[in-house]
């Protein structure tokens, strides 16, 4: 992993989650706002997936599981694009709610990846 970008992505998802939390907050339907924050957060996962499949090819290897690293990127994944399908069919307030929840967790799962590709021994 790269270390800027891993903060990169936990910066975008933190503020996208609080961003969305905010707008469900205030009563607000899913709109381009709400689920254009959390495309970007997916964007930047399929980022993620690539680079963490590059790195190891150019020194980067991870010290932790893998096996736990890409469990981890994969279910982050498939959060936003579950949290967007969430969205689209019940257009609530409660659907801007579980994006921002959505978004949050990714950044709560980038974080953990940091730490599985970076901090645990071999």
């Amino acid at each position: 992993m790269i270390e800027w970008f891993t903060y990169l992505q936990l910066g975008v998802a933190i503020i996208a989650g609080l961003l969305c939390l905010g707008l469900g907050i205030a009563g607000r339907k899913p709109t381009d706002l709400s689920m254009g924050a959390t495309a970007l957060v997916e964007l930047l996962l399929i980022v993620q997936l690539v680079v963490a499949i590059v790195a190891p090819f150019t020194g980067n290897q991870a010290t932790g599981s893998l096996l736990e690293f890409y469990t981890y990127l994969v279910s982050a994944i498939l959060l936003p694009l579950a949290g967007a399908a969430w969205a689209l069919i019940e257009r609530s307030r409660w659907s801007t709610i579980i994006l921002g929840v959505v978004c949050l967790s990714v950044a709560v799962m980038v974080y953990r990846m940091l730490q599985i590709w970076t901090v645990q021994g071999v």
